[in-house]
């Protein structure tokens, strides 16, 4: 049975105010252990990066076997779906869609048969080119059967025209595609992970003895017990065989991380350029709380994603980190629909005020971002019904006046809130006393990495590539 689950019936009740990312990846090679089954924990530990669709394909040598369904990891998968998954090579995806509508005809990984023999892909990011890409291959008389960019990448490397090995095919896709893609590629002989030159969303390589893994985080490897070795670099091809992994191509690389991994989407236990995410977190609160001071009485979190900025905010403040909200964390994910009565509370399905905590305090309230303002004035009605004396908002990112067209669903223009208001209108908008945000250059320093290249086209509008302006589902 296909569950769908593109979106939950009670997160509309509050229009989701979080960007989304569309996918995590996960691929192993092993000879002493089940493949499948640690690909279905590696992708239980990314599934933050996508709810959607599930699937996973796995190779004996002779033949890529792929289950995939519509829902979250425990819903596709089951004893019975894991057992005739057998073999010795695995990838693995979890979605959320960014190019392509939520449909089972885009979930992956892609299957195909090609002059090499069997073809399977997995995709994390944007290809800022696609609809070109997909131009020339209908032109080639290719059919295609989805709405994702991924089909056309498995076509790209599926086709005579790209050279006679695997390893040919993958590096003049190299050279051709434009825009993010970290891609997980499994033949029969091997597994292949790939990462754009600009190195934009996170790639990484860990092992347990003979076993090697790519996954698109850490914490994937730590759940199912690996080591981190390193990042997948920009630019890079990696093969990995039962001789281990190897280095097919490395592509002249100018690095533009995208900041967005640092400041919300990937887990806070993932390390990020030899960093672990938590601590970066918590120093973009303290570098927060020297740019845009309060007078309060307690510092609390929007939660979960916000507890590390608003820690970082108390210890350099000085003013104690409390809690203020309780998140529900299972509300999303019922099937039920609420009736009017129940719609007409809204956020209150999902956050609950501590009222004894916050009756007569001055609050400062820290999100880690704000997308469409929808969330957010809500929250702060709930802070105030609760007895809360002021609202000073903080936000540990700057303003998002830009869309994202480079594996993001950041909203468009029209729903950015910051791209139709300033941070006046804004805070009038939320009904807080004060709103600040942490300034840009303030970001890229508590990253660590000043050196080195980021991506802040949601922030300036300034793409590290050039932008094909097309819509979400352009391909329908």
């Amino acid at each position: 049975m296909l569950v769908s689950t593109a979106t939950y019936a009670v997160d509309d009740l509050y229009a989701h105010d979080k960007p989304s990312h569309e996918c995590g990846v996960f691929g192993i090679v092993s000879d002493d252990a089940d493949v499948a089954r640690l690909t279905f924990f590696g992708l239980y530990a990314l599934q933050h990066r996508g709810q959607e669709s599930a699937g996973i394909a796995v190779t004996d040598g002779r033949r890529i076997k792929v289950h995939k369904e519509m829902g979250l990891v425990s819903q596709v998968f089951n004893e019975d779906k894991l057992r005739p998954l057998n073999g010795y090579m695995a990838i693995g995806h979890t979605r959320y869609s960014t190019t392509g509508t939520s449909r089972i005809e885009n979930a992956q990984p892609f299957l195909v048969e090609s002059v090499l023999g069997p073809l399977a892909v997995s995709h994390n990011g944007n290809l800022t080119n696609a609809t070109t890409l997909r131009q020339e291959l209908l032109r080639r008389g290719v059919g295609l059967t989805s709405t994702s960019d991924t089909e056309v990448i498995t076509q790209m490397l599926a086709g005579v025209q790209a050279g006679s090995t695997w390893e040919a095919k993958l590096q003049d896709f190299m050279r051709r595609a434009e825009g993010a893609y970290c891609v997980a590629v499994l033949t029969r002989q091997a597994l292949y992970a790939l990462r754009d030159p600009w190195g934009l969303h996170p790639f990484c390589l860990g092992n347990i003895g003979s076993t090697w893994v790519v996954a698109s985080e850490s914490c994937a490897l730590a759940t199912i017990g690996a080591t981190f070795v390193r990042d997948v670099e920009p630019g890079e091809i990696i093969a990995i065989d039962e001789e281990g992994p190897r280095t097919v191509m490395r592509m002249p690389a100018s690095q533009a991380h995208c900041l967005f991994e640092y400041i919300y989407f990937a887990r806070p236990d993932s390390m990020l350029q030899g960093r672990m995410l938590h601590a970066t977190r918590v120093a973009q609160g303290r570098q927060l709380a020297r740019e845009a001071p309060a007078e309060a009485d307690m510092v609390i979190p929007v939660p979960d994603s916000a507890i590390p900025a608003a820690i970082g905010y108390a210890q350099e403040s000085g003013i104690p980190y409390s809690e203020g909200l309780i998140k529900n964390r299972y509300i999303g994910r019922t099937f039920i629909q609420p009736d009017d009565q129940l719609r007409k509370v809204g956020i209150a399905l999902k956050f609950n005020p501590l009222n004894d905590n916050l009756a007569g305090q001055r609050v400062v309230l820290v999100d880690d971002s704000i997308v469409r303002g929808n969330t957010s004035g809500p929250i702060v009605r709930l802070l105030r019904d609760a007895g809360a004396r002021e609202v000073h908002m903080r936000v540990s990112s700057p303003p998002i006046r830009h869309p994202c067209f480079l594996g993001v669903d950041m909203a468009t223009y029209p729903e950015l809130i910051a791209h139709r208001m300033s941070i006046e209108e804004i805070r009038e908008h939320l009904g807080v006393d004060s709103l600040a945000y942490l300034s840009l250059e303030g970001l890229i320093q508590v990253t660590g990495h000043r050196s080195r290249g980021f991506c802040t086209g949601c922030f300036t509008g300034q793409y590290p590539v050039d932008i094909e302006l097309v819509n979400k589902e352009i391909f329908e």
